[in-house]
């Protein structure tokens, strides 16, 4: 016998759900290679394998369930901050974009003016509102605000891990559950 008669053994290729596009056959880019060469002389599409009628073609989802057993209190009170403070500049920012629309519409002026001719005696003037609420006072107090804002979210939150930690070990956390997509 010759070596030409006994076939090499090729490694294992499964057949493809989806042919590649401009699959002909052929081996140009995108032709789909099934492991062997086809014989000189046979057609292309014996060469190509086709998938199975009972195939699976729709792509599988992987699932997993997961338990949230324990919350790091320590990364909880990092997070929080952070997230405390990122908030306490947008209400910063907002206030004073709230204002400034506010003056340029007049709001502070009329009102004002209702005020200060309600309250005016005889003597002297009303009570000046546009002085209470300048942008300076008004942003010195949503400051404030927006430090205690700061210091109290991050201490609800840090307790909030650690109560959750003890109620944990009660009920045993959180279950999630997990999908990939292929």
């Amino acid at each position: 016998m010759t070596s030409s008669a006994q076939p090499v053994e090729q490694p294992h290729h499964p057949p493809q759900a989806y042919p590649a596009p401009g699959a002909s056959g052929g081996h140009g880019p995108g032709a789909q290679r099934s492991g062997h060469e086809p014989e000189p002389g046979a057609d292309a599409e014996s060469a190509t394998r086709m998938p199975r009628t009972g195939a699976r073609t729709v792509p599988r989802t992987r699932k997993a369930r997961l338990r949230v057993a324990k919350a790091d209190p320590w990364s909880v009170m990092k997070v929080s901050f952070l997230l405390s403070i990122a908030l306490g500049i947008c209400t910063i920012v907002a206030v004073a974009v709230l204002w400034m629309v506010m003056d340029a519409m007049g709001v502070f002026s009329t009102i004002g003016d209702t005020i200060s001719d309600a309250t005016a005696s005889p003597d002297g003037g009303g009570f000046d509102l546009e002085s209470v609420l300048s942008l300076p006072r008004v942003l010195l107090f949503t400051s404030v605000i927006a430090a205690i804002d700061v210091v109290l979210a991050t201490a609800l939150a840090t307790l909030g891990a650690f109560i959750y930690n003890l109620s944990a070990g009660f009920v045993g956390g959180v279950e999630l559950t997990l999908a990939e997509d292929e």
